[in-house]
Order: C-alpha cells, then sequence, then structure tokens
C-alpha cells in the first residue's frame, strides 16, 4: 500500500500545517536548528508584533548569511525591551546606536569589514517607525545615496511606543496617540501628513525595496533571504501591530496584521532598482471597518457620535492603494467582491 502525505490547513489563515511539509519546504521558525536570534529573557508585552518581527527576520538572516551577521540597533522598544542593562535577550555581535544614526552606525560596520577585506560577514540594521521615519530619516537617505551594503529594516508600529505612544512619520490618519487626541472635527492623526519610507527608498533606486507583515510568515523569510543574497544598500519595511498602543487585544497581533494587508491599507509588494517586480495579491478583500474595530486608537470613529465620514475616507486611501499597486486578481477586481 502506497502512503499519502496528508496536508492539513488552519480554517481562515489560509497556511498549510508545517510540520506536515518536507523539510525544504518548512519555514526557518519551524526548524530545530533556527539561530533563535532573540531569545527568551527579553521584556516585550505580550503579543508584541515588534518582537515576533524582529526574531523572523534576524533567524532569516543568519540562515541566509550562514550565521556570518552584524546587527545595528537604534533606540526605541526593541532596543529597550531586548537589551535591560547588563542583559540581553541577542545571540548574535549586536550593537546598539542613537535613535538618530543607526543607518551611519551599519555603514561604519560595513566599511570596517571592507577594510578588513571580511566579505563573509553581513550587517543588518535595525529599528522602528520613530527612528528610521523621523529621527534617523537622513542618516537612511545617505545609506541609500551610497548603496551602502546594508540590509536595513524598519518594524513599523505606526507610533513612538517606548515613550508613550507618540505620534510618528507613520502613524496613519485619523489614529489616536497622546499627541493626536480624538477631539474637534478632525479626531486623531490628521490626513496628508507623514511620510511612505518603502516608496521614498525607491526612489533612491536601491537594489532592493520590500515590504511586508508578520502575518505572513513565509512571504518575509523569502524576502529576507533574497536581500541577504544581495550587494548594496536594501530596505525592508514591517508592519508589527503593537497591542499597547493600539489598543488591540495580545490575541490579535497577527489577525490585524492580516487584516490591514487584506483591506488595502498595507500593500505589500516588492522593489528592484525603482521598479515594482512582486506584489501580494489580497486573498479575500475586507472593508477597513474589519481592521479599525479591532483598535482602541479608532474607537472615537464608532462610538456614541461615529464617523462614517472619516471611515470612508479611510476606505478611499485603501482603494487608492488597491489600485496603485494593483493588489486585486483580475476576476476579484471585475466582479467588485467584498466581503461584508
Amino acid at each position: 500500500m502506497v502512503a499519502q502525505p496528508i496536508k492539513f490547513y488552519q480554517t481562515g489563515s489560509f497556511a498549510v500545517g508545517n510540520r506536515l511539509l518536507p523539510p525544504e519546504q518548512r519555514s526557518v521558525q519551524a526548524a530545530p536548528d533556527r539561530a533563535n536570534a532573540l531569545t527568551c529573557g527579553h521584556r516585550a508585552c505580550q503579543g508584541c508584533g515588534e518582537a515576533l518581527g524582529a526574531r523572523y527576520v534576524v533567524d532569516a538572516a543568519l540562515r541566509a548569511s550562514g550565521r556570518q551577521l552584524i546587527a545595528v540597533n537604534a533606540t526605541g522598544c526593541l532596543e529597550v525591551f531586548s537589551t535591560p542593562y547588563p542583559e540581553t535577550a541577542w545571540q548574535l555581535p549586536w550593537m546598539h546606536s542613537l535613535f538618530a544614526n543607526a543607518p551611519a552606525v551599519a555603514t561604519g560596520v560595513a566599511a570596517a569589514l571592507r577594510a578588513q577585506g571580511r566579505t563573509d560577514v553581513r550587517v543588518l540594521g535595525q529599528g522602528g517607525d520613530g527612528g528610521t521615519v523621523d529621527i534617523g530619516f537622513a542618516c537612511l537617505s545617505g545609506m541609500f545615496e551610497r548603496n551602502d551594503d546594508v540590509l536595513y529594516v524598519c518594524y513599523d508600529n505606526e507610533a513612538y511606543m517606548n515613550t508613550g505612544v507618540q505620534r510618528s512619520g507613520a502613524t496613519p490618519p485619523a489614529a489616536r496617540t497622546a499627541t493626536t487626541q480624538a477631539v474637534g472635527p478632525e479626531p486623531g492623526n490628521v490626513f496628508g501628513q507623514g511620510k511612505n519610507v518603502p516608496l521614498i527608498a525607491m526612489a533612491h533606486e536601491i537594489p532592493y525595496v520590500a515590504t511586508a507583515t508578520v502575518a505572513e510568515l513565509r512571504d518575509l523569510e523569502a524576502k529576507v533571504e533574497y536581500a541577504m543574497s544581495l550587494q548594496g544598500a536594501r530596505y525592508l519595511h514591517v508592519l508589527v501591530p503593537c497591542p499597547l498602543g493600539w489598543g488591540s487585544s495580545s490575541a490579535d497581533t497577527i489577525r490585524l496584521a492580516r487584516l490591514a494587508k487584506e483591506s488595502g491599507l498595507f500593500p505589500v509588494f516588492e522593489a528592484e532598482r525603482g521598479v515594482i517586480t512582486g506584489v501580494s495579491k489580497i486573498r479575500r478583500r475586507v472593508p477597513v471597518d474589519d481592521y479599525l474595530r479591532l483598535q482602541g486608537r479608532y474607537a472615537h470613529l464608532f462610538g456614541a457620535e461615529p464617523r462614517p465620514d472619516v471611515v470612508a475616507r479611510l476606505q478611499g486611501c485603501a482603494d487608492r492603494n488597491i489600485q496603485r499597486f494593483g493588489l486585486l486578481d483580475d476576476e476579484m477586481e471585475e466582479s467588485g467582491e467584498v466581503r461584508q
């Protein structure tokens, strides 16, 4: 009797049972010999998307580089919860930089390795949206312009979570933060502010730019692995929901990351030399309401005095992303399919 392999799928998750796949098809996180770069002992909040994203990214980068990797970390949540002096939860050579200069420090590390003739060791820079989109933006742009041999990863939780949930240049419109209160005719963060760093990185025409979420592990790992196969400046922007700052359940971190992508609010794509080369299509389109209602930072849009006009504007932002990046399959686009 010939045995037939059986695969079990999680209902509604589009994920196949990882242990039932051949070893070569399993994720880095499923491998018993994974680096476990961010190990126990850190002090991240329960359900922290940034802790998940950092572990996924660094483990994948370590495997792709043969564990010859040095990480440079900007000040921020990731640095604070992972290295409370004199302890550390990192299991690789790791350096803490200032809030503003992680890309410059990573550039210096890469230059020092080059001066020593070391071509086997790769450099990873990482930081949150505050240290990337705002405070460290000039150094990041300089790294792109010089085409320094660094993979820089932004873990985007859309605010300055470490210092009290203040607005950053990555905070989305209408979101409540400590500095964008839900008051007045335009409650929450105003529309039209901030910056889209993946598109800015593309404008520098660097070798590789990509976005990803912690909800799609295989996509994230594949992008890290591909980025590590390239030389020069590379940029990866990862959406990492924050239960504390977003006012969401710690159990909903992955769900929220998936809804951000499936609603069109966070387009997932990759580009090389300024040209988009791949887009992660929406599998089951959902209205932005499904994403917004799970978060306390948008509670003012659905309370005693709801703001359907603001929700409609956010839906418009998602629709524009869908059109701009071609996030729908042709059949879904023609039918106008949206799950209600």
